[in-house]
Formats: structure tokens, C-alpha cells, sequence
């Protein structure tokens, strides 16, 4: 089986760079990251998934008035 070098790796990542646009490939990159990361949990038998703390809300606290 043929090995992909540099050259191989530079000339993927420019098709894709033309295809998929610069703002969507770094959103591509992540979607895939974590597919992998989650792939790589089922097989290893590893489900503790670390929970990120939910995003601080800004501005006031108090629920919103009744309409």
C-alpha cells in the first residue's frame, strides 16, 4: 500500500481547503475530531466523558417577567 507523504498531505488539505471553503473546514476538522474521540471511547470501553460546565449567561440572573 502506498504511503501519503507531505506532498500527498499538502495537496489533500488544499482540495479540501477548495472545497469546503476556510470557514467551514475548521468546523469539519472539530465534527471529526470528536467522532473519533468518541469512536475511540466505544471500543476502549471508556463512557466516562468529561462534562463541560454550561456557558456563563450574561447579564441578570432573575428569570424573565410573566407576559
Amino acid at each position: 500500500m502506498p504511503e501519503i507523504g507531505i506532498t500527498g498531505l499538502i495537496v489533500i488539505l488544499v482540495v479540501a481547503l477548495l472545497i469546503f471553503g476556510p470557514k467551514r473546514l475548521p468546523e469539519i476538522g472539530r465534527s471529526l475530531g470528536r467522532g473519533m474521540r468518541e469512536f475511540k471511547d466505544s471500543v476502549t470501553g471508556n463512557h466516562e466523558k468529561a462534562e463541560l460546565p454550561p456557558p456563563p449567561r450574561s447579564g441578570d440572573d432573575s428569570p424573565p417577567p410573566p407576559s
